[in-house]
């Protein structure tokens, strides 16, 4: 059972985040970047499994700079409360809520005292990809069907640590044509395609997916075993 810390981001603000804690020496730490529900119980619980399979894992609250508190469910009306809260969170001043996930990885690299990775979901799979390519104190990064990280500029952009990559090939928010492009950018990125669509790994979703879910987690514990050596 993990608990809520307060994290400090470089600007002063204070974070929450919720940290769960392996049951002995941690093999090092992981970064758990929310969707646009929050830390939630579905977060709490990734965090937990990361926990259990011996990391330290942190879920900073990525909505906290625009509201406080933030758990939401996956009915629709948490679907657009969580799309209105994601849209003032990009609207922050740069570098804006980056500075929050890099003072959990900051936290992870000091309360681990090994290497550093990061995995986040929808949302937060696009700011995994924009921390691997833009921030410091990580080793690898896996983002889950990161929404917008195909899209625009940011296949253009340069990961500074090694990447692997999930995606549904069901997803109607990421068409499969622009997960192609992607993986034409991004040559050394490895990318997964599975049969499923959108939050095909959160089990309180419609969408999830058992089997593609099972493989994307361990596909992600060897990566994981691989870089944080």
């Amino acid at each position: 059972m993990g608990q809520f810390i307060e994290l400090k981001s470089a600007d002063g603000m204070a974070i929450p985040a919720y940290v769960a804690e392996p049951a002995g020496k941690a093999k090092g730490g992981v970064v758990v970047v929310p969707e646009i529900f929050g830390v939630n119980s579905h977060i709490r619980s990734v965090a937990d499994g990361y926990a259990a399979d011996g990391y330290f894992a942190i879920a900073p609250s990525t909505f906290h700079r625009v509201k406080p508190g933030v758990e939401l469910g996956y009915l629709d009306a948490d679907m657009n409360a969580g799309f209105a809260l994601k849209g003032a969170v990009e609207a922050l001043p740069a570098p804006g809520v980056m500075l929050d996930i890099q003072a959990a990885i900051a936290h992870a690299v000091k309360a681990s005292g090994g290497k550093v990775g990061i995995v986040g979901y929808c949302w937060g799979g696009l700011l995994t990809w924009r921390a691997a390519c833009t921030l410091s104190g990580l080793a690898a990064a896996v983002p889950y069907y990161g929404g917008g990280m195909t899209a625009g500029d940011e296949p253009s952009r340069k990961p500074k640590v090694p990447v692997m990559v999930h995606f549904g090939d069901q997803d109607h928010w990421i068409p499969l044509g622009t997960i192609e492009a992607f993986k034409n950018a991004q040559p050394g990125v490895q990318v997964h395609v599975y049969a499923a669509n959108h939050g095909f790994n959160c089990d309180q979703r419609g969408s999830y997916n058992e089997a593609a879910a099972k493989l994307a987690r361990q596909r992600t514990l060897d990566f994981f075993a691989a870089h944080l050596v």
